[in-house]
């Protein structure tokens, strides 16, 4: 493991090994931790990122999304100059976003990395570079595996890449916001895959036979954001984070050939097509809810130095709600660790028994150990500020220990009288004031920390001044808008400042985080960005366009506009009401209604059959012709999306009939159930203990539309007919006549029963009686059996 960099930890932390972290008002980065542990901060000033991995030899590397590796030494250090720098397409999540090193590192050098190229079209893969020290050999890199293109979707990545105990390469995919990827072998998105080190498919992968080429290499499938993923020292055991879209947050076990569910399913699951995860919890606020399960570690290292009911523990972070818990991978509890941290995306557990975190509000790295101390120690330096004189410059420290931790600020090493909080604000500052120098005490019964020193520079002048033209104020978008931002910038002193004067930034907000859309580009007076059609679902979103303009000086400003969406109601319905139906894969009951930014795709699902009112019910049709499971886009006003379904049809079913002797309906004779009431006994008569004249009929029991809609009924009779329906008499031609046609027309629901009965009789001549239906959605038939019952008593 990393011997020397565990050593050189040591010894920087001696003095800040504490017994209780505290989170100080206004000091960003501190976190919360249980009683017996600290934190410490290894390494600050990354750029966005997003995965860590510890070298064999004690280095600890860092991708950053904009390209770079970055590598914390095993002094640690972080180097000034990157390990390699790879051209990727950074946009949305995209960019670098995972690193693993070969079994074999000490032999062959090889670092292996998950990227997006933009060339010849947007796509993720994975390549090798060759290590020299801190620096990749140049021209080393090599492309291993070429994943598919890439939608307009900038979301959904996946990119964790870990070497397994067999020695093969598994990578974590995302489904590129289309959840029907994750459920197909012809694609590599939305899966785990498992790669020889060379890029090769493993003869033994699960779907080796039934998926072609490249596509072999699948080893579980139905994800449909693995952010994370990791393997349990010792025994193998593999966890995937998946990040989930509304509902639920998802920890699963990772099989060979597992199936997770998505899109049909997410979160708890009892369908016995997929694999419920191991722990999941519900998107929103609170201790227990997040938005997006980001990092995931096994706490089983050489030396555990956590006390031992953590050991083989499962820690996992939320990146917006800013904490990290711990699941017992053995019983299944889960207990809270730390809270406070600003934004973690990736979680590690080092050979010297601590937990390593990457965050990215501010990019950095810090590590929680067990401490049996209580002195204070420094989590966050203050940083030096540059001002326009006469603004404010302010200072903030984070720093842990036991209670009570008192602060004093100094300047140029002087006691600032008052100045005791986390933040110290210089207000009004001054020419005269630059070069002066800022840094914290803190004292509690245990010892004193002193921060480094951050150093004012006040420049004259004012700052500059940026507007924003376009979009315009209060502009709304539909997804698959393309928008197009444009500013200026002046100064007091420098006048219309040039291009290279801004720098440009667009988040995509949900509730309370964001994500980044457009990152931060220099030098252009402009530009623009897509909005994707698929990806987040809900309507509380909107894009923050930020325009920081720089002068001469280095005096800044920055702005922002805010660019919300046009939104509308869908409501799904079921026919009849009260059936399950599936949003984004996930249950509903019908009727209900969600409210979308217009454009965004959605998936709608009808599952068949069910059983509601003691009938089991098919699907038939959606009211807008898509198939059992289809994308919709959210239209541009509200709406209704019916699910119609019919009832599965029950067999020897019809009419009771009653026969008679006379005309009158009297004199019983025959009691029986007739299928339909579809008869032409000419001059005959329906059985012969009837006369063939002068004999009468009644039937009843209950007839059921299959449709919800405007039914026309006919007899046609020789000689008198009368039909009641729901007790509403409907049909009254009750006299002698030849064959004649007489109709009635009333409004049925599917699926709902109605009683019907059914009079005839037959003086002399002929004999014909017959029952027939008509509808929008149906020709002219006699009603079937299947939509006739005897009464029920």
């Amino acid at each position: 493991m990393q011997p020397a960099l565990k050593a050189s930890l040591r010894a920087l932390l001696a003095s800040a090994a504490l017994v209780l972290t505290l989170l100080l008002t206004g000091a960003a980065g501190a976190a919360t931790l249980p009683s017996g542990f600290s934190e410490t901060l290894v390494a600050e000033g990354l750029t966005a990122p997003t995965a860590m991995a510890f070298a064999p030899d004690g280095r600890l590397f860092v991708t950053e999304q904009g390209g770079r590796v970055r590598v914390i030494g095993a002094d640690g250090r972080l180097r000034t100059a990157p390990f390699a720098t790879l051209e990727v397409d950074e946009r949305g999540e995209r960019g670098l976003l995972g690193i693993a090193f070969d079994p074999a590192f000490a032999v062959n050098s090889y670092v292996y990395l998950y990227s997006t190229a933009s060339a010849p079209y947007a796509h993720n893969r994975i390549t090798r570079v060759r290590a020299a020290g801190d620096i990749a050999v140049a021209d080393s890199q090599t492309v291993i595996l070429q994943l598919n293109p890439l939608s307009e979707a900038t979301n959904h990545n996946g990119g964790a890449l870990h070497f397994g105990p067999d020695g093969k390469l598994y990578a974590a995919v995302g489904d590129n916001a289309n959840g029907a990827n994750a459920q197909r072998l012809d694609t590599l998105l939305g899966k785990i895959l498992r790669l020889n080190p060379d890029g090769s498919v493993p003869a033994d992968n699960p779907f080796v036979g039934s998926a072609t080429g490249v596509n072999a290499a699948v080893w579980a499938l139905g994800l449909r954001n693995p952010f994370t993923f990791t393997f349990a020292r010792g025994t193998g055991r593999m966890f995937v984070n998946d990040v989930g879209q509304a509902a639920w947050e998802e920890i699963n076990d990772g099989v060979a050939g597992g199936n997770y569910g998505w899109p049909e399913s997410e979160g708890p699951t009892s369908d016995p097509r997929f694999r419920s995860p191991v722990y999941a919890y519900r998107n929103g606020t609170g201790t227990d809810a997040g938005c997006a399960i980001t990092g995931g570690a096994f706490y089983n290292p050489p030396l555990a130095v956590f006390p031992p009911e953590y050991v083989g523990d499962y820690f996992f972070a939320d990146f917006c709600g800013g904490w990290i818990r711990r699941l017992d991978a053995t019983d299944g509890s889960v207990a809270g660790f730390a809270a406070g941290i600003g934004a973690p995306v990736d979680l590690t557990v080092g050979d010297d028994g601590a937990l390593y975190v990457l965050a990215r509000a501010p990019g950095s790295v810090t590590r929680i150990f067990a401490t049996s101390s209580a002195a204070p120690g420094i989590t966050r330096q203050p940083a030096s500020q540059t001002v326009a004189a006469g603004r404010s410059a302010s200072f903030s420290v984070a720093a842990s220990g036991a209670p009570p931790l008192t602060i004093q600020w100094q300047r140029d090493g002087v006691d600032i009288p008052g100045a005791t909080g986390a933040t110290y604000t210089l207000l009004s500052a001054q020419v005269a004031d630059s070069g002066a120098r800022f840094r914290a005490r803190l004292t509690n019964t245990a010892g004193t920390a002193t921060s480094a020193e951050a150093v004012l520079t006040v420049t004259p002048g004012s700052a500059p001044t940026g507007t924003i033209e376009t979009p315009p104020p209060g502009a709304l978008y539909r997804a698959g808008d393309t928008i197009a931002y444009s500013g200026s910038a002046a100064d007091a002193e420098d006048g219309t400042l040039p291009a290279s004067a801004f720098t440009w930034r667009v988040d995509f907000h949900h509730d309370l985080h964001s994500h980044p859309t457009v990152p931060a580009t220099s030098g252009v007076r402009g530009g623009s960005f897509t909005i994707p059609t698929s990806g987040e679902t809900s309507a509380n979103v909107w894009y923050r366009i930020v325009l920081t303009v720089q002068d001469s000086a280095g005096l800044s400003h920055t702005s922002f506009r805010d660019v919300r969406p046009r939104a509308a109601a869908v409501r799904l319905a079921s026919d009849p009401p009260g059936l399950e139906l599936r949003l984004d894969g996930q249950p509903v009951t019908a009727p209900v209604t969600f409210t979308g930014v217009v454009g965004v795709e959605r998936t709608v699902s009808a599952p068949s059959p069910q059983t509601l009112g003691g009938r089991t019910w098919v699907f038939e049709r959606w009211s807008d012709g898509g198939a059992p499971l289809h994308t919709i886009s959210t239209p541009e006003s509200d709406t209704t999306l019916t699910a119609v379904f019919r009832p599965v049809p029950e067999q020897g079913r019809g009419l009771r009939g009653e026969y008679f002797g006379a005309a009158n309906l009297s004199g019983s004779r025959l009691v029986r159930t007739d299928a339909a009431i579809d008869f032409d006994w000419a001059a005959g008569s329906p059985d012969p203990l009837l006369p063939s004249d002068g004999f009468s009929v009644r039937w009843t029991g209950e007839l059921e539309p299959r449709y919800s809609e405007s039914y026309t009924l006919t007899t046609s009779s020789d000689d008198g007919v009368r039909l009641w329906v729901d007790g509403r008499l409907l049909i009254d031609h009750w006299n002698d006549h030849p064959v004649t046609d007489t109709s009635g027309t009333l409004t049925l629901i599917a699926g709902r029963r109605y009683s019907v009965r059914l009079e005839y009789y037959e003086n002399r001549g002929l004999a014909v009686a017959r029952l027939t239906w008509a509808s929008a959605s149906q020709t002219r038939e006699p009603v079937p059996a299947s939509r006739l019952s005897p009464p029920s008593s």
